[in-house]
């Protein structure tokens, strides 16, 4: 029970690429396999279990230099791309993450869970990115949840085709 992580280099369980396929993904349709990303092994994945279940996950990874976050939002060729950060178009705000694919069972929502899972992303991303800061696209209806844990808005609203609105939030973490 509790959080774990692990990556890169990692290649996370059938589990938690359910739980992520389960919260984020099927709840809009999309077929099996949009839970996978082409970066999964260059990432950090964190996971919280409970009843020896998977049921929070989340992972972030390095935005390399000359990338401002620019990316697929899945694997496929159809796949809409979701935005730069434009705080990293200054070429400030590095070394950088990127938290993606946060997902909580809703069985499980409103527990803690995904707030130790995305400590465990902020925290280790120090460790092993040396991250200095943090960027993510957070759904509308995950914003509350993401300032809680200290993170600001930085962008406008703008839409991922097939996801819905989102907005772009940066947090300082070193």
């Amino acid at each position: 029970m509790g959080v774990n992580s692990n990556g890169p280099g990692f290649t996370p369980s059938e589990e938690y690429y359910s739980c992520r396929y389960s919260t984020l993904r099927e709840p809009l349709d999309f077929p099996r396999g949009a839970e996978f990303l082409e970066d999964d092994d260059k990432a950090l994945h964190a996971w919280f279990s409970t009843d020896n279940q998977i049921v929070s996950v989340g992972r972030s990874h390095l935005i390399p230099p000359g990338n401002n976050g620019s990316q697929a939002d899945y694997i496929g060729l159809n796949a809409p791309k979701c935005p730069d950060f434009t705080p990293l178009l200054s070429g400030k705000y590095r070394p950088a993450i990127q938290i993606r694919q946060m997902g909580t069972s809703t069985q499980h929502r409103l527990k803690g869970y995904a707030a130790e899972v995305l400590e465990e992303l902020e925290k280790k991303s120090v460790e092993i990115f040396a991250a200095q800061y943090g960027f993510l696209q957070a759904r509308i209806e995950a914003i509350p949840f993401y300032q809680s844990q200290g993170w600001e808005i930085i962008d406008e609203l703008f839409e991922i085709p097939g996801i819905g609105p989102h907005r772009s939030m940066i947090k300082k973490l070193s």
